[in-house]
């Protein structure tokens, strides 16, 4: 069967999907065409790599999780350094790791740019707040006078994991001199389960991956403005996790439980990293023993149909 896949941001929980696309592909699936926010980028980006869920499975877990908070000397002042960085360059951490990480797997499979990859194949999702703009990648890059032989997939993954005061923006300089500020696309889509969606009755399905978290964090400490804002940042994100989705999205959605484990928890043990992957699959394995495309296609096709409603369909 072929589909289209859209994996919502959700930083560490990202090792969940790999369970999943493994059930997935133990199914049968072929992916078309790959798009996420956040992690649900990385994800995408080394399925349309060339990546098989195994093979993910086992580049996530030679991934350095402890490496993904770039600290600099200033760290070494307790929260005074932290404080300077985020004035300084407007975030606590860098982000330099996990794009060098995305750089050197996908060269093994002789992928740098957007142009490597068959057109349409993979897009990614980030925020500029420099213009308050949406960006998808590589779609709105002749919005900078660029193409996608310009932009490394390993670049868009910076910006689209780029959370807000936790990682320092990607800062893009144009030839006029002006500057955009690029951020975690999660500001404005954490879940772009529409990216693929058209008028017309569906060819095959577009399968989305979020997660489940049944209550918000409560009772946190924060002594120190660094917590402050890293705080702030996993509840908007847990936010994200809680709204509402309508049941057409549902339909065509697996929803992975996460238990206790937020966006930030870098410090993962290996029990819990191998809790996410077995909640994945098992969540996708569920999710297809139900599935009716068919059946999908008509519902749909009924909504779109009712007075007042629009839906757009692949």
């Amino acid at each position: 069967m072929k589909a289209d896949a859209v994996f919502e941001g959700g930083g560490v929980r990202g090792i969940a999907f790999a369970g999943a696309i493994q059930a997935m592909e133990e199914a049968g699936v072929e992916w078309q065409r790959l798009a996420g926010t956040s992690a649900g980028a990385v994800i995408a980006a080394l399925l349309a790599g060339g990546y098989n869920s195994h093979e993910v499975r086992d580049l996530l877990r030679e991934l350095d999780f402890s490496k993904l908070r770039g600290r600099t000397l200033l760290h070494r002042i307790p929260v005074v350094g932290s404080v300077v960085e985020l004035f300084i360059h407007l975030g606590f951490y860098k982000n330099d790791y996990l794009a060098e990480w995305i750089d050197g797997v996908l060269a093994e499979k002789g992928i740098q740019t957007f142009a490597d990859l068959p057109e349409g194949k993979l897009k990614i999702i980030a925020s500029d707040i420099s213009n308050g703009q949406l960006l998808v990648l590589p779609d709105d890059l002749d919005r900078y006078g660029m193409t996608p032989r310009d932009v490394k997939i390993s670049t868009a993954v910076k910006m689209s994991t780029a959370m807000p005061f936790f990682f320092r923006p990607v800062i893009w300089k144009a030839d006029d001199g002006s500057k955009s500020y690029i951020l975690d696309g999660g500001l404005l889509s954490n879940f772009p389960i529409w990216i693929y969606d058209t008028d017309g009755e569906p060819r095959f399905p577009t399968f989305g991956f979020r997660f489940v978290k049944e209550e918000i964090d409560t009772g946190a400490v924060i002594p120190t403005p660094v917590h402050l804002f890293t705080n702030m940042f996993r509840t908007m994100l847990q936010a994200h996790d809680l709204r509402h989705i309508s049941e057409e999205t549902k339909e065509r959605t697996v929803q992975i439980p996460t238990g206790d484990i937020s966006a930030t928890d870098f410090d993962l043990s290996d029990e819990e990293m191998g809790c996410l992957y077995q909640s994945g699959y098992s969540s996708a394995k569920a999710f297809l023993a139900s599935w009716d495309f068919e059946q999908h296609k008509a519902k749909r096709m009924r909504r779109a149909k009712k007075p007042g409603m629009k839906v757009r369909v692949r």
